[in-house]
């Protein structure tokens, strides 16, 4: 990325003291999620019980993502993750306290995971509103693509570091190690202090209106964030095509892969080297994300997820395992690449003092609506077969990628905000049915 430290760490010092932690919490999750379903394992537990587990620490983003998204646009958003942070960095010192002593049972380690769930609803929504914070709008897509790089990385380093670390430590001991990437991370957010912007208390609008929304009831609010959402054509088409590639291209992955890897490839060590390509090229997406400068982010955001929609049809096409890990690493940089460019376009365009609540309903829609597909990938290839089901899944989510690019709203959309504001619906909640409306 050019040179040793990036010019937007060097050049943004709070940004780079919250890169610092959060890389840190990122590999510590790495390795929670392959450390998890053996400490279940581990007790006893069976393979209905690790999904029990799974899904306890899932339900709550469901339920709670919305309200993280309200409250992160009334209080200082780096108090939100610093209280996350601290949350779950308790819940997986217990876990493992409980693995070490032998005191562990499938019931608590699910009641805990829940805990965790909800401590991650309110931390998503506050981290990519606080992120325009930190970054000027110019060197968002830089910070956002650097982010991206550790998340890419740590799909590579996390499964590795975790293998060691359970068969060194056990289960409890790499659960441990992730708790303590929860600690450093509350660390540097603490140290981060105070920091402007609307996530930190009532503003007053230039109309002398409230922008913060305290004035308003928390349903009212969350009809704040969703009048941002629907006047902006390019936002919730944005939404439905992710939503398509969470619910149709993802179980392709997480579902049917492993499935024909076992059936006609060899095994997990097949899958393995597919889906460390994917990794690779991932990374090499988010290095493509901080050097390109594309005038109409968006344009280029759903060509790369048009790429990223074949990954199924890839994994059906019956080649050597070679050329589809190779094809799948070209599908890693379109997946980082779009996400990078969408997350960036939603920090620059949206108004900060809103930007979590959209961004709440982004990620209430991904996370609502994968498991939808999960279960249903494997009903439905054992009623069509794994590759029809596969190029069905292309066949679906191709043209929804290049649905978005159709729009021009999508199309027009440029890498900077308007000077003018034109794009700002503005904030306040609709009318009662029934109300009247005044001059």
């Amino acid at each position: 990325m050019g040179v040793l430290i990036p010019e937007v760490l060097r050049a943004e010092r709070q940004f780079a003291r919250l890169f610092v932690g959060q890389s840190l919490s990122i590999l510590g999750d790495r390795v929670s999620f392959v450390a998890l379903p053996f400490a279940v394992l581990s007790i006893g537990g069976s393979a209905a019980d690790v999904g029990l587990v799974t899904a306890a620490g899932l339900l709550p983003l469901l339920v709670f993502t919305l309200a993280g998204g309200v409250w992160a646009d009334r209080l200082p958003r780096q108090r939100i993750m610093l209280a996350s942070d601290l949350v779950r960095c308790a819940v997986q010192a217990a876990v493992a306290v409980l693995l070490f002593t032998g005191e562990a049972r499938v019931g608590v380690l699910a009641s805990l995971m829940a805990l965790f769930g909800v401590a991650d609803a309110f931390f998503l929504p506050a981290s990519t509103g606080l992120l325009p914070l930190l970054v000027p709008a110019d060197r968002l897509r830089e910070a956002n693509a650097l982010r991206g790089f550790v998340q890419s990385s740590s799909l590579v380093v996390g499964p590795a570091l975790a293998g060691l670390l359970v068969a060194a430590a056990g289960p409890g001991g790499a659960l441990a190690v992730d708790a303590a990437s929860f600690a450093a991370s509350a660390a540097v957010l603490a140290r981060l202090g105070a920091v402007g912007g609307a996530g930190g208390g009532a503003a007053v609008g230039a109309d002398g209106g409230a922008e913060r929304g305290e004035r308003l009831g928390f349903l009212a609010e969350l009809r704040v964030g969703w009048r941002q959402v629907r006047s902006r054509t390019w936002v919730w088409s944005g939404m439905l095509a992710i939503a398509v590639y969470h619910v149709v291209v993802l179980p392709s992955v997480f579902v049917l892969g492993p499935v024909l890897a076992k059936r006609e490839w060899g095994g997990a060590d097949a899958w393995a080297v597919v889906v460390v390509a994917f990794g690779l090229g991932s990374i090499v997406g988010d290095v493509c994300a901080y050097r390109l400068k594309p005038a109409r982010p968006m344009a280029v955001a759903a060509v790369a997820m048009a790429v990223a929609s074949c990954q199924a049809l890839i994994i059906g096409s019956g080649a050597p395992v070679w050329a589809i890990a190779a094809l799948e690493a070209v599908t890693g940089v379109g997946v980082s690449l779009c996400f990078v460019l969408w997350e960036t376009s939603l920090q620059v365009h949206i108004p900060e003092r809103v930007l979590s609540r959209v961004s709440s309903y982004d990620h209430l829609i991904s996370v609502a609506l994968m498991p939808l597909g999960l279960v249903l990938a494997g009903p439905l290839s054992d009623r069509l077969g794994v590759r029809p089901t596969l190029f069905g899944m292309t066949a679906l989510a191709v043209p929804a990628a290049l649905a978005l690019l159709a729009l021009p709203a999508v199309r027009r959309l440029p890498a900077s905000r308007p000077p003018t504001g034109a794009d700002e619906a503005p904030e306040r909640p609709e009318p009662a049915p029934g109300a009247a409306v005044g001059a």
